[in-house]
């Protein structure tokens, strides 16, 4: 299964504050906020949600098609990193003008987090098209359009419908920027929507969609829910709840739910149902969430099978060990 992943390719500058937001937020000043952190730690990571989630992939053995925009310093080293984890980079477009976007947030001792974002060379992935990727690879069989440049976002979604390819809608953080029009032109028709479930609250009033309306326009809703896992419903009127995986432990959060995505992706890719493909996204995101960066992590299959055999039972496992074994 070609899976091709479009979205944000950027460098994460990753900050720790030993204290609570919440203790330095008064409620009746909110409208005039002016905070400054003092931050113990600071990590340069490689960072942003499509590449992100197209790491994971090639974790796990597959070979996605990363399709974004970045400045020439990705070529420093970026490139030849996602290359030797497993990464198609034929479909990223490098500027001439900008630089690689940036991502900077700092995350509290609760594992709250502030956040901000550049987008820099991300404005150009309006330009990318996809049919001459789609004709390079001979196929694709399932597109991502995750948090991008919002024109792009809206175009690869077009090209889908145009193309007739599957698409997965990811609309993450764009939410909060894209207008209701646009929000329901970038769900309309998804194979699969996945999103948080503050995402899922907002997607709904963005939209003016009712939860049901809003089936009836996709195949498949992936809700996830923090440490209590990740709801599925599909248009058939299928429901099925899944449990989170425990972490070992608790280092930063930031990348999670890409690799959620990542390890429910491979699932697919692997044609196993929706409720064991959830798992892996599940298992996949507590190892993000036991390093410090994105994409730091690596997946021992025999390792992996072995938390995997211990949250989610033997049959699942071997499920999962099969494809394991032959990536």
């Amino acid at each position: 299964m070609r899976i091709a992943v479009t979205g944000s390719i950027a460098t994460d500058y990753l900050m720790t504050f030993p204290g609570r937001f919440s203790e330095q937020l008064v409620a009746d000043q909110l409208d005039r906020v002016s905070l400054s952190f003092l931050v113990d730690e600071l990590e340069v990571r490689r960072g942003g949600v499509a590449a992100n989630i197209a790491f994971g992939l090639g974790q796990l053995g597959l070979a996605p098609v990363l399709v974004g925009a970045v400045g020439e310093d990705f070529d420093t080293d970026y490139r030849a990193w996602l290359r030797r984890h497993g990464v198609d980079t034929s479909g990223v477009h490098v500027s001439e003008l900008k630089h690689t976007a940036r991502f900077l947030c700092t995350t509290d001792t609760d594992q709250n987090q502030m956040a901000s974002f550049y987008t820099g060379a991300m404005e150009e992935a309006r330009f990318i098209e996809l049919g001459p990727i789609a004709e390079r690879h001979g196929a694709l069989d399932l597109v991502v359009v995750s948090p991008n440049d919002p024109d792009a976002m809206l175009r690869h979604t077009t090209e889908c419908r145009q193309l007739g390819l599957a698409f997965m809608a990811d609309p993450g953080q764009q939410l909060a920027r894209m207008a209701g029009p646009q929000v329901r032109r970038l769900v309309d028709d998804a194979t699969y929507l996945i999103t948080n479930d503050y995402e899922r609250a907002l997607l709904e009033s963005k939209t003016g969609w009712s939860s049901d309306e809003i089936l009836g326009r996709v195949g498949h809703r992936v809700t996830t829910l923090g440490a209590k896992g990740c709801l599925i419903e599909s248009r058939d009127g299928v429901v099925c709840e899944v449990p989170a995986a425990p972490e070992q432990r608790r280092t930063d959060p930031t990348g999670v739910g890409d690799a959620f995505r990542a390890g429910f992706l491979a699932g697919l890719a692997w044609r196993l149902p929706l409720e064991r493909s959830a798992q892996i996204g599940s298992m996949v995101a507590t190892y993000v969430l036991e390093h410090v960066g994105t994409q730091e992590y690596e997946l021992d299959g025999t390792d992996f099978v072995a938390r995997f055999r211990d949250v989610y039972g033997e049959e699942a496992a071997s499920d999962v060990d099969a494809h394991l074994r032959s990536a």
